[in-house]
């Protein structure tokens, strides 16, 4: 009798999985026509992971009052965004150049490279039903969104599992929530600053969207709350999920490697919709450091890994018409890092130790 001789597991050649990667971003209207702008809105605000209140309130709030005001607007706004675009929104470039270069780097392996955007176009309805005709083994889903919420990685990953729930056969799927601490992400933002020569300004922002206070409290069993976690100061294992607390890592780390003081920066939080959310306030700062008599502020904002409406607009635009009313004279936005080589190094990374 012939007895066939067995392969030890390590040495066996293993069948790459086949891998769909789906890069989500958080999205933009189609055109900063007023008519696409509140199909955008309505979307986005009528989110319950955006505005969580009841539904009832939700509807009447977002559909009744916010939108209608709102939309002409911002429509105003997102035109000169499409200016500076040169037509189109930097969101959309910087991402589609982002997944251009994933794309590149895995052109002769077993990846494909997707993008789709929690509201609007290109849809999760659209990119994942083309992800499902692919039959991938696995799917790998990225949130573009360094520091975990629930209003933007919650909801993008609540999107997608929605709508894979529904498939027959699910694939397996791995979820990356959140890379506030990527190296490849924060050296990106350091290599940034190398444009810039930090001794000429006499305060820097570390500025990060903002949230409601009770969407971090719920981050928090029982009756645990933000305020009870040292949050400006370290993440442990209960608030490893508090965006409050990973943006002040994400600050510390950045600072580290610039070799800044903590008396150089405050951390602070922009586009806010009342009083009761994350504070301090970034437009607030800018305020008092005009009124201390800086000059020159050098502004950060890791939380948007692409330049949009909120860096361009409201920090570049705004904020230094804010600063300049209060006897300051130049805010200058640090860029994103966009499709900074060492930010797609970093995905690179991310995606290659799931796969």
């Amino acid at each position: 009798m012939v007895v066939k001789q067995l392969i030890p597991i390590w040495k066996r050649k293993k069948r790459m999985k086949k891998t769909g990667v789906l890069l989500i971003q958080l999205g933009t209207p189609d055109s900063p026509r007023t008519g696409d702008v509140r199909r955008y809105l309505s979307e986005f605000l009528n989110d319950p992971r955006v505005i969580d209140i009841p539904w009832l309130a939700r509807k009447i709030l977002v559909n009744g009052i916010i939108v209608p005001f709102r939309a002409p607007k911002s429509a105003k706004i997102y035109k000169e965004l499409w200016e500076h675009g040169k037509g189109i929104s930097p969101l959309i470039t910087h991402s589609v150049n982002v997944q251009n270069k994933l794309k590149e780097i895995f052109k002769n392996e077993n990846v494909t490279i997707e993008l789709a955007m929690r509201y609007q176009n290109p849809s999760l309805d659209t990119v994942l039903e083309r992800m499902h005709q692919a039959n991938y083994d696995q799917i790998i889903i990225l949130p573009l969104f360094p520091q975990y919420a629930s209003a933007s990685s919650g909801s993008a990953i609540e999107k997608a599992m929605n709508i894979i729930r529904k498939w027959w056969v699910i694939p397996e799927i791995k979820i990356i929530s959140q890379f506030w601490d990527n190296e490849g992400y924060i050296n990106s933002i350091v290599e940034r600053t190398k444009a810039f020569n930090i001794s000429d300004y006499d305060h820097i922002l570390f500025s990060y969207h903002g949230l409601p206070e009770r969407q971090v409290d719920k981050v928090y069993e029982g009756t645990d709350l933000c305020t009870d976690q040292p949050c400006e100061s370290e993440v442990n294992d209960k608030n490893k999920f508090c965006y409050k607390a990973t943006s002040y890592a994400t600050t510390r780390l950045i600072a580290a490697k610039l070799g800044l003081k903590e008396e150089q920066y405050t951390v602070c939080f922009q586009s806010r919709l009342d009083k009761k959310w994350l504070t301090p306030f970034s437009d607030k700062v800018v305020e008092e450091q005009a009124k201390k008599g800086a000059k020159k502020l050098l502004v950060f904002s890791p939380a948007f890994v692409a330049d949009c409406l909120e860096t361009i607009i409201e920090i570049g635009t705004e904020y230094q018409e804010i600063f300049e009313e209060h006897g300051g004279e130049k805010v200058q936005l640090v860029p994103s890092s966009n499709d900074h080589p060492l930010f797609v190094k970093g995905l690179e990374e991310m995606i290659r130790e799931r796969i």
